[in-house]
């Protein structure tokens, strides 16, 4: 399960390339909320900077020596945060109603509670 981390991020970080790029070239043409364009941008980065979250805590879990069972629940929290407030965000960039923006804040969260389990977890225990 420690490389699939590695493995996830990776795959996640292309999808976040590819959307990124679509947003930059192809999305103006399909939208006239100028709204749309910020949204975008803000879902492909915080997907691709959670993407390299991801790598981090799967070189981190296989960086583990001491022996202690390390639970890997934080990275379902990168992934799922980072699904749930971006994919809020593409979905109204695409004309999904604005509604969807009250469930961002839960992705969001999600995120902050990753990187505070990370950073537990990465403290180091005698």
């Amino acid at each position: 399960m420690k490389n699939a981390w590695i493995s996830m991020g990776a795959l996640w970080g292309a999808l976040a390339v590819g959307l990124g790029a679509f947003g930059a070239h192809g999305l103006k043409s399909l939208t006239k909320d100028p709204d749309a364009l910020d949204w975008w941008h803000t879902a492909a980065s915080y997907q691709l900077w959670h993407a390299l979250a991801l790598v981090g805590y799967g070189l981190f879990l296989t960086t583990q020596r001491d022996g202690r069972s390390v639970s890997t629940w934080p990275g379902f929290a990168f992934l799922l945060g980072s699904a749930v407030f971006s994919a809020t965000l593409y979905a109204m960039a695409l004309g999904a109603p604005r509604w969807l923006g009250a469930i961002t804040p839960l992705g969001g969260s999600a995120l902050i509670v990753a990187w505070v389990a990370f950073a537990w977890q990465a403290l180091p225990r005698q």
